[in-house]
């Protein structure tokens, strides 16, 4: 079976975190550790209807995996995998930038002590 495509995980991630309702989500569920959408929207200014909408979406990002609990309630819980591949893609991203960067910095660097 071939691995995902790194940066298309990374763009569901970006994409996620886009919104700062489902950050807020996130960041619920990091503090305060698995929840239901009724219990988050006990902590959160969001109806249950609006945040199962975002649990959704998240689940589909792969940043909550979500858990049958007792009497049919799911509880969702955090998944750092794919928060993992999204800083690997940013961190290469970074590096093939340096290169160009300094590379630049090195020509404007010789053009201003050039023309002095």
């Amino acid at each position: 079976m071939r691995q995902p495509d790194t940066e298309a995980i990374a763009e569901q991630v970006f994409a996620a975190l886009a919104d700062p309702t489902r950050r807020a989500i996130l960041a619920a569920l990091a503090s305060g550790g698995p929840a239901t959408a009724t219990d988050l929207a006990g902590r959160l200014p969001i109806t249950r209807q609006a945040i199962a909408k975002h649990l959704a979406l998240l689940a589909e990002a792969g940043l909550v995996a979500p858990e049958p609990g007792e009497r049919r309630r799911v509880r969702y819980r955090l998944r750092s995998a794919p928060m993992q591949v999204a800083q690997q893609f940013l961190a290469a991203l970074a590096r093939d930038w340096d290169s160009p960067l300094e590379a630049l910095k090195d020509h404007l660097d010789e053009q201003a002590h050039g023309s002095g």
